[in-house]
């Protein structure tokens, strides 16, 4: 069976400074029309950096879930931004740790129900403290935390963050090969 819906038309609702909001009508494989609202955003880049079995994240205020979290070093993609310089580009403003070498880990779709991001996850290696240069409103605590109380956290649910639980995961598996 065919899958594939067929866009009609759109229309932009908003236009913001990090998404764009728009409402297409589609014509369904059954031939039906539906509507599909739609958060497009540029994507974003993250990176895992492990340090003597220490993973580094940073944690922050998430004003949507009203509490601090844990997560790997990460932000969004300026428009045609390689995402490889946008992760160590966020690994030395959030953190201060700079790399002499980024290796793509994975790719995910955070939620491909109503939005196009992509976030591009990679891996760290041969890293260095140099200087942290937080953007301006940007609050963080960078913590390096043993990887095996990281997998507890996890478990325990307080690591919910999908790309952090991601990247975690993937490097984990890799480790095991």
């Amino acid at each position: 069976m065919k899958l594939t819906e067929k866009k009609l038309s759109g229309e932009t609702v908003y236009n913001g400074k990090i998404l764009t909001l728009e409402v297409d009508e589609v014509e369904l494989p059954d031939g039906k029309k539906a509507k599909r609202e739609c958060v497009r955003h540029n994507g974003g880049a993250a990176v895992l950096c492990v340090i003597n079995d220490e993973i580094l994240l940073v944690k922050q205020f998430r004003y949507l879930y009203g509490k601090e979290i844990y997560e790997i070093p990460a932000g969004k993609l300026e428009k045609n931004e390689n995402p490889v310089m946008a992760a160590a580009r966020e690994l030395e403003e959030e953190t201060g740790y700079v790399s002499t070498k980024i290796t793509p880990l994975l790719k995910l779709f955070p939620t491909p129900g109503y939005t196009d991001e992509v976030i591009h996850i990679y891996k760290a290696e041969n890293c260095r403290l140099n200087s942290q240069k937080l953007d301006d409103g940007e609050f963080l605590d960078v913590q390096f935390i043993r990887t095996e109380k990281v997998l507890e956290m996890i478990e325990e649910g307080e690591i919910c963050d999908a790309k952090t639980v991601a990247a975690v995961c993937k490097y984990l598996y890799e480790q095991k090969k």
